[in-house]
């Protein structure tokens, strides 16, 4: 067993582990944060993105160990308290998901795609970045609508 020590949303975790656990596993099993999803366990679908230190990582590949120290987001964190992210609002008031599954891994990596890219992004820009994400029930028509919605939001709400 090797010690980890890592802040996830805002709060300060330390557990004993073994060093082949995945960060996915860590977070739901260790943490009992089961927002981030396992769809693939081999880095295709993005069901399991999460932001290490401002990054979208894909949780089911990366090593809890070398997040030591690290700053790590889950879906969980996103929404302040009752408030949802203007991201999360975004794929509800758009439709943005049918299942669901792929939906926390999709606003993830949305969320970083706007810190990468800024606010007004076009529909060719939102799909080619989502090329990591997999839904398998929707056309993507809805969470492209979601994505360029949710960035305006966020460009609003940062203002």
């Amino acid at each position: 067993m090797t010690a980890v020590s890592m802040t996830v949303n805002g709060q300060h975790f330390s557990a004993d582990i073994d060093p082949r656990t995945l960060l996915v596993q860590f977070l739901r099993e260790e943490l009992r944060m089961t927002g981030t999803h396992v769809g693939c366990d081999t880095s295709q679908c993005g069901c399991c993105v999460v932001h290490v230190n401002g990054d979208a990582v894909k949780s089911c590949t990366t090593l809890a160990l070398t997040c030591d120290g690290a700053s790590v987001t889950t879906i969980e964190g996103l929404a302040k308290g009752d408030e949802l992210h203007p991201m999360q609002a975004a794929f509800r008031e758009n439709h943005g998901l049918q299942c669901g599954f792929c939906t926390p891994g999709m606003i993830m990596t949305a969320v970083e795609l706007v810190s990468r890219k800024g606010t007004n992004l076009d529909e060719h820009t939102i799909r080619e970045e989502l090329e990591g994400n997999l839904c398998r029930c929707t056309g993507y028509h809805n969470i492209v609508k979601a994505i360029a919605a949710g960035a305006q939001a966020m460009g609003t709400a940062a203002e």
